[in-house]
């Protein structure tokens, strides 16, 4: 599960940002799936999306690379990873986004927002394919509209 500020999740969920930037990334083999903890005001998982890659390279050599689907100023970018010598991307795939969104407290026991990423089972994954992914604006979308604005 990755804790993203609400802003960039819904530009990942718009198709406007595919590339998701960490100063880290999760070390487990086999994630391949990104649960979507939209952090406050939010503060529930509004989806997840399938990781296609994970990219790491110098700051200017990922902005390069990643610059077209980057969803964040050049400025942002740089000074999110100012004095870092590597800088990762996520390269998200498809994303299925929840029809209603989901209280993390429900989910997961003694549940605390992650500073970065945590580690989660699949029920989350379930979870996204009982709920009805649509590429239209969903009532999800208007109530973070609405949080958001």
């Amino acid at each position: 599960m990755l804790s993203i500020k609400p802003e960039f999740a819904l530009r990942i969920f718009s198709g406007e940002k595919t590339y998701e930037f960490r100063k880290a990334v999760h070390q487990q083999p086999g994630v391949s799936v990104a649960a979507v903890y939209a952090s406050k005001p939010i503060g529930m998982i509004i989806g997840e999306f399938d990781i296609l890659e994970v990219l790491s390279a110098t700051p200017e050599a990922l902005w390069e690379e990643t610059r077209h689907g980057a969803g964040i100023s050049h400025e942002f970018f740089f000074e999110y990873f100012n004095n870092r010598h590597i800088a990762y991307a996520l390269k998200v795939g498809t994303v299925r986004r929840f029809e209603e969104p989901v209280e993390p407290r429900l989910v997961i026991d003694d549940f605390t927002p992650p500073q970065s990423y945590m580690y989660v089972n699949d029920d989350l994954s379930r979870m996204s394919r009982d709920a009805t992914a649509s590429k239209s604006k969903t009532p999800l979308f208007d109530w973070c509209d609405r949080v958001t604005a």
